[in-house]
């Protein structure tokens, strides 16, 4: 289904509500998607050596370079963001689309952003396993956004159906923010520059730890970068985050990165393995990514349940399309995991 077009907050959902909310002294915290354990002893000293430039306004041409020799791309074609959510506000700022569409359930900050700046948007709501339609989209749609892999559903849209999206006259937003958790990123478009209007979003924030630091960039054509650039503040990411993408980037890291996420995709399968032994409670979708989305048909005090027993778990309801019989979960360690599905039978009890 697709809302009526609507400008300002959103009554039905609370867009502004995000994870770290759940978090609270005492709980195992499930609710973040951010990798334990980070940032790894390398790259925080990496980042304590930027410290020593503070003095100097930031400069981004290192970073540029980094992230645009990792995708294929030419550092015109990057615009380095404190995190994902400014990558939004700043096509918010910089775009003037006549019929803004977001497909749901995924991310809340591009919906709340465009509200924010005064544009009216449509939804496109997918249902059951979440699979995504071209077909669902309007013709007409000059800006249209997309998470891949989505959160909160975990879904790994093929790369063929999202590049069936772009056409000539509309801009696609493409959120890979846990493109990095899927072993070889078989599906992501950072390396297309040949797709009219896309644009890809990346962050360095959940896999390597960096959620306080807020860092991450945009790929994207030249004159698109260029606007973004100009809906930006002046020297908005700081030299420590320009340092985080440099140090990211590169070969090592990125072979890292790829080590970590097929550790995570065997404790993924492990927790999903564990789940389906448990009645009262479905995996919804098919996850690929650093998180499951749980639903529990007929109950939605699991999730308070669940806190009153130690465990943080992201709230479903905040996300337009579900409700609170979700919630989502982050993958941990398997000990973790375990003791995780113990708590949930006691509540599901």
């Amino acid at each position: 289904m697709t809302a009526a077009p609507t400008t300002g907050p959103a009554a039905d959902v609370d867009l502004a509500h995000h994870g770290d909310a759940e978090v609270g002294p005492g709980l195992v915290d499930l609710a973040v998607n951010v990798r334990a354990g980070t940032p790894p002893a390398w790259l925080a000293a990496r980042l304590a050596e930027s410290m020593g430039r503070l003095a100097a306004y930031p400069d981004a041409t290192a970073a540029r370079a980094a992230a645009a020799a990792a995708h294929g791309r030419s550092p015109a074609e990057v615009w380095p963001v404190a995190g994902v959510a400014e990558a939004f506000v700043l096509l918010a700022r910089a775009l003037r689309p006549r019929r803004a569409v977001v497909v749901h359930p995924q991310f809340t900050e591009p919906e709340a952003a465009l509200r924010a700046a005064g544009h009216a948007v449509e939804r496109v709501v997918l249902d059951g396993a979440f699979t995504l339609d071209p077909d669902r989209v309007p013709a007409d749609a000059d800006l249209v956004v997309v998470g891949n892999p989505t959160n909160p559903t975990s879904v790994l849209h093929p790369a063929a159906t999202l590049a069936a999206l772009a056409r000539p006259g509309r801009v696609l937003v493409v959120d890979e923010a846990f493109a990095d958790t899927v072993p070889g990123e078989p599906e992501s478009l950072a390396a297309r520059g040949d797709l009219p209007g896309l644009v890809v979003l990346r962050s360095l924030t959940k896999t390597w730890g960096l959620a306080g630091l807020r860092v991450g960039y945009v790929l994207a054509a030249p004159e698109l970068v260029a606007r973004l650039a100009a809906a930006a503040p002046p020297w908005s990411v700081s030299t420590p985050a320009l340092a985080a993408i440099t140090a990211c980037t590169t070969a090592g890291a990125r072979a890292e990165a790829e080590a970590a996420a097929r550790s995570l995709a065997a404790d993924r399968a492990h927790l999903v393995g564990a789940l389906a032994g448990l009645p009262g409670v479905e995996v919804r979708g098919d996850p690929a990514s650093s998180f499951l989305l749980l639903r529990t048909p007929g109950r939605d005090d699991v999730r308070g349940l669940l806190r009153g027993r130690g465990w943080a778990v992201r709230r479903g309801d905040t996300f337009p399309g579900l409700d609170g019989e979700h919630v989502r979960v982050a993958v941990r360690d398997r000990t973790t995991s375990d003791a995780f599905v113990v708590a949930l039978a006691g509540v599901l009890r």
